[in-house]
């Protein structure tokens, strides 16, 4: 009898921990209800935006586009003031990152930043690099010389014994490895027309919005004047490809456009409507 007790107990004890580990095993997960898993936004750019608060922006020094004023430490500009609004839109707030051009789609995937915007030609190697926007403005690349030397450098062929100065890894850059100049590298356009300023290179190569509103009468640089165009081009926003910001940054310009609140930013900086995409 005491052996069948022993044996009734030892099983019961047997089948109570063969209970307990199949409730164990199908417990539903204690996060459950709580929200989105990390799973479930790890492929939203709009998600990991919103989660954390910011939308951080890589730019350059490059008017009007984004600059600051002497004195201030805020970044404006016409790319700038639409970043602001952009950011408002998704219920952030924004900052703005100086980086190394040449570095933007690492600094993209590395997350260091969420969007390129600033003044960015749509080449086929952006397109391929990033997810990009629609074109949001017209833009050429041109050839900047002092002044008094305009005439001697009006078209293409006139242009292989200067020395260039231009910013690496820019549109500006391409067109003269395509011509095959040779030319300097800066970390920004702003640098490179200084240089041509103080006569350290004979030409760079900027931006055509650059151009006109930093260069000729009224500027800072007065005695200089762009004469070649080299290229016309467009201006997009770059995001981590697959980005699903993309698609929100379209819906967010065509209302901005419709709104009015594009054409409002594009003549507090002297960016003729001529240029702006719808």
């Amino acid at each position: 009898m005491k052996k069948l007790l022993t044996m009734l107990l030892a099983l019961s004890m047997v089948l109570s921990l063969a209970a307990c580990g199949g409730t164990t095993d199908d417990a539903p997960d204690s996060g459950e209800g709580d929200g989105p898993t990390d799973a479930q936004t790890a492929d939203s750019d709009l998600a990991y935006v919103q989660g954390k608060g910011t939308l951080v922006v890589g730019m350059t020094d490059f008017a009007p586009m984004d600059y600051k004023e002497e004195g201030s430490d805020e970044w404006i500009g016409f790319d700038a003031d639409m970043a602001k609004a952009f950011a408002e839109s998704l219920g952030v707030t924004v900052e703005f990152i100086e980086i190394n051009w040449d570095n933007k789609v690492f600094e993209l995937e590395g997350k260091g930043i969420d969007v390129v915007w600033n003044g960015m030609t749509l080449t086929d190697d952006v397109k391929s690099l990033m997810g990009t926007s629609e074109p949001y403005c017209l833009n050429g690349q041109v050839v900047v010389v002092p002044a008094d030397k305009a005439d001697q450098y009006q078209t293409v062929e006139s242009l292989s014994d200067l020395s260039f100065a231009v910013e690496n890894g820019s549109a500006g850059a391409e067109q003269l490895d395509a011509l095959g100049i040779p030319y300097t590298a800066m970390d920004t356009q702003a640098r490179a027309l200084m240089e041509v300023a103080s006569g350290a290179s004979d030409a760079c190569v900027i931006d055509l919005l650059m151009a006109g509103a930093m260069i000729g009468e009224g500027t800072s640089y007065s005695d200089l004047t762009y004469t070649v165009q080299l290229n016309s081009e467009e201006y997009g926003v770059g995001f981590r490809k697959g980005s699903d910001l993309v698609d929100a940054f379209n819906s967010f310009w065509k209302e901005a456009y419709d709104a009015g609140t594009v054409m409002e930013i594009a003549t507090t900086y002297g960016v003729q409507e001529s240029v702006i995409e719808k």
